[in-house]
């Protein structure tokens, strides 16, 4: 492993009073991604990191993923491109050429992390795998986001979420069982893969501030899954049983296999709760009962059992199903407010099932002012962007900027930083280089 040529530089510390940077302000990123990685490089950008995504002449595919702003298909109105490229700069550039391959080169003896999401080897073909950058810039991070990883049996092979939900095993425990798996609402896997990158990343760079030295970071998106069901696997290492599918229940709380039901209609939408034991399940139980009996809604034999003995281990199915047969017509008088509302005054577990226009209006997140207004004037418009995922005491996360337009830093990169003159510049846009 090459050597550092300097001592690792430190990452200020915001003293008392000052406004703080982003804790990776001092860092550059070239981001290379497709879908299934760009929400590394936002998320290494919203930490305050200099990332700028590179995109081919004339603009990256992923601007054709919709849906647009006002419902009008432009590479430049794209939401997904919206929200997985805001706080990043943008260039374009033709790898395809050996001029452009130098290019890339130039920019990458100064960045700190590269990130791409090309299937592998395939950077390597235009001599910028991890040793050609190495070369360059022995403390490059070069962070590989890919279907299957770097190495095994499937490493040459494509996928869609559709696949790697699939193969990961999500799907085996998504649906009704007597219906086909299902794959669980928007593409799920680019998200965990991205986040996933970004650990990696981080993880090699407190390794590089501690020796100085780069690392090629593997990401398998198959394999970054796993925490969706990481609960899946206890079932056979503690039970040996293989968990099922069951649709809007869950199975494998109770001996007698009763499954409890998790999702449930309200007045305007959905609802989350579940018939639970232990210290914190008795007491919603409990609290649940007196709501009901409040409202005129719970069934004698109801208000009158004795929560304190309740084991969901030993429950019979046909205990459940009487429950859940009294409980269901109350959840049916109530909005999701009014049950989030309630469970929060009763201190119940139970939430409501949130559409994305209740996350937007949800009293907590504005209360917060989560949410941040970003302008926008090639839309003459500003828009609501989601805020920091997290908060710092010396130093800050945030969303600063709208994603770039297509080529917008193009002079900004390859004039001021990179040192071409404007007729270089030229050139290289007609010679379709940038």
């Amino acid at each position: 492993m090459p050597q550092p040529d300097s001592a690792p530089v430190p990452v200020p510390i915001a003293l008392p009073g000052e406004a703080p940077d982003g804790v990776l302000a001092p860092y550059h990123v070239l981001d290379l991604t497709d879908d299934l990685g760009c929400l590394c490089g936002k998320i290494l950008a919203d930490l305050g990191a200099d990332v700028i995504k590179v995109e081919p002449p004339g603009g990256d595919p992923t601007r054709s993923i919709g849906p647009y702003f006002h419902d009008i298909p432009d590479p430049e109105k794209s939401l997904f491109w919206f929200a997985h490229h805001a706080n990043k700069r943008g260039v374009t550039l033709n790898l395809e050429t050996t001029t452009g391959q130098e290019l890339f080169r130039r920019l990458a003896r100064s960045a700190d992390f590269v990130i791409e999401s090309s299937l592998p080897r395939f950077l390597e073909g235009y001599g910028l795998g991890y040793d050609g950058l190495s070369r360059v810039n022995p403390r490059i991070i070069l962070v590989s986001i890919t279907p299957f990883g770097q190495s095994g049996p499937y490493r040459k092979l494509r996928a869609s979420d559709l696949e790697l939900m699939a193969m990961s095993g999500c799907m085996s425990l998504a649906g009704r069982p007597e219906r086909e798996p299902l794959r669980v609402s928007l593409a799920q896997s680019p998200g965990w893969a991205g986040t996933t990158a970004a650990m990696g990343a981080l993880i090699a760079h407190y390794h590089r501030e501690l020796t100085g030295q780069g690392q090629h970071v593997d990401v398998s998106a198959q394999a970054s899954l796993l925490w969706v069901i990481a609960h899946a696997p206890l079932f056979w290492d503690l039970n040996r049983e293989i968990p099922q599918r069951a649709g809007e229940f869950i199975s494998g709380r109770s001996v007698s296999g009763a499954l409890m039901r998790t999702i449930w209609p309200c007045k305007d939408g959905h609802i989350t709760f579940t018939i639970y034991g232990g210290p914190a399940g008795r007491k919603t139980n409990q609290a649940l009962a007196q709501w009901m009996d409040s409202a005129g809604m719970a069934p004698e034999w109801l208000k009158a059992k004795d929560w304190s003995t309740f084991d969901i281990a030993t429950v019979s199915a046909e205990e459940i199903a009487r429950l859940e047969a009294a409980i269901a017509p109350f959840f049916a008088t109530l909005t999701k407010a009014e049950f989030l509302e309630g469970v929060v005054r009763r201190d119940m577990l139970g939430y409501a099932v949130a559409t994305a226009e209740d996350i937007l209006q949800n009293p907590q997140l504005q209360a917060r002012g989560y949410f941040t207004a970003i302008e926008h004037p090639e839309l003459g418009t500003t828009l609501p962007y989601p805020g920091p995922f997290a908060r710092f005491s010396a130093g800050s996360c945030a969303v600063r900027r709208r994603a770039p337009l297509i080529g917008e830093h193009n002079a900004e990169v390859y004039g001021k930083e990179l040192g071409l003159s404007t007729e270089e510049l030229i050139r290289l846009r007609e010679g379709g280089i940038i």
